[in-house]
């Protein structure tokens, strides 16, 4: 009953400070990028705070020694709403590659347009992959970090959908150094689910790999095959080979 009764106290105050701040930085337009960022940093410490006292979800950071001193591309894996706030908390000022259509929500929608979040229509195919490169290319020239969810959606904790090579194409393009991350958010706030529940997120943060010399083929199996071995390590109950080897311990 009391994660029930955390979750709606959580929708009450997350309601509540995101409208207003939806609504600011929509009228910051006119200011520059860098006060428009600072109003998303206030909103996001408002929501992490929520999250902390009333839902009880904390979250610790490893490999925080392998994050870049230059803007990079985050390559993330993605099970629940929380990253798209967490990774703001670790991470420097940032922009998500996220689908057209979520611009039209409100105040959350207008606030993804007023920072310049990466757009695109994934309808498009080839186009879409353009989109993210040159978009891509200009935000990290600005000095703005890109995060990219490889899996194109959020998944299940076990679960995993083939990984897209838009990240790697993008860091092959801008010379831009790729940073595999992996988490267990989807452990204490599943995919769609009202109810959250207390615990400490772990976020891991893998060497980042440089471009040079390789293809995005390349660059992607590299950063898949990382984020998988410490899903295995962080999350080791959802791990398929961890299932397969207690499943073949209870047979025996």
């Amino acid at each position: 009953m009391i994660p029930v009764i955390r979750s709606v106290v959580y929708l009450i105050l997350a309601t509540l400070i995101t409208a207003p701040f939806g609504f600011l930085v929509t009228l910051a337009v006119v200011l520059p990028m860098r006060a428009r960022f600072w109003l998303i940093s206030v909103w996001r410490a408002g929501f992490m705070a929520i999250c902390r006292y009333v839902l009880g979800l904390h979250y610790r950071v490893v490999g925080r020694e392998n994050i870049p001193r230059s803007p990079s591309i985050i390559f993330s894996k993605h099970q629940s709403a929380w990253e798209t706030v967490g990774l703001q908390a670790i991470f420097p000022d940032q922009v998500f590659v996220l689908k057209k259509s979520l611009l039209m929500i409100p105040f959350l929608g207008w606030a993804f347009a007023a920072v310049k979040m990466i757009s695109i229509d994934r309808k498009a195919g080839k186009d879409a992959l353009r989109q993210v490169i040159d978009q891509g290319c200009e935000r990290l020239k600005a000095g703005y970090w890109v995060v990219i969810f490889p899996e194109g959606t959020r998944v299940a904790p076990g679960e995993k959908r083939r990984f897209k090579t838009g990240g790697a194409y993008l860091a092959v393009a801008s010379g831009a150094l790729l940073v595999p991350v992996a988490h267990n958010a989807g452990e204490f706030w599943a995919r769609n689910a009202f109810v959250k529940n207390p615990g400490v997120i772990t976020v891991s943060i893998g060497p980042a790999i440089d471009p040079a010399g390789r293809t995005a083929d390349e660059i992607t199996a590299i950063a898949e095959q990382w984020i998988d071995s410490e899903m295995c390590r962080i999350s080791p109950k959802h791990c398929p080979q961890a299932t397969t080897t207690t499943a073949s311990a209870t047979a025996s």
